[in-house]
């Protein structure tokens, strides 16, 4: 969706990368993981990790994430996908519950900023 709505996955300025809203859109267009935040979750992560390798980065270069929930009360099953990847490099991260998405299943989204050193 990113030429069509003029935006780009991830943006590259000297040493830092800033990685958009990331919903968990399959490469079909369909959402991955209806009804299961907990794979959304892990999905949107993969998503990012590839945008940041397609600049120049990695998931270790990553400082800060943005885990945003339409639910609260699934925190701890975005949580586990989130730890799959960044237990080990542990990023600042915020998690927020928000109004809603652009679809309705998506249940999830999630943001990504990056240092370069």
């Amino acid at each position: 969706m990113e030429k069509p709505i003029g935006f780009s996955r991830a943006s590259r300025v000297g040493n830092i990368i800033a990685v958009a809203g990331t919903a968990p859109i399959g490469p079909n267009g369909q959402t991955v993981g209806i009804n299961d935040v907990y794979e959304q979750t892990k999905y949107c992560i993969q998503i990012m990790k590839k945008a940041i390798e397609e600049a120049g980065g990695s998931l270790q270069n990553v400082i800060r994430t943005r885990v945003m929930l339409v639910d609260m009360c699934t925190w701890k099953e975005a949580a586990k996908a989130h730890g799959e990847f960044f237990s080990d490099i542990r990023p600042a991260c915020t998690f927020v519950e928000v109004k809603g998405f652009i679809k309705k299943e998506w249940l999830v989204e999630t943001e990504a900023d990056c240092v370069i050193s």
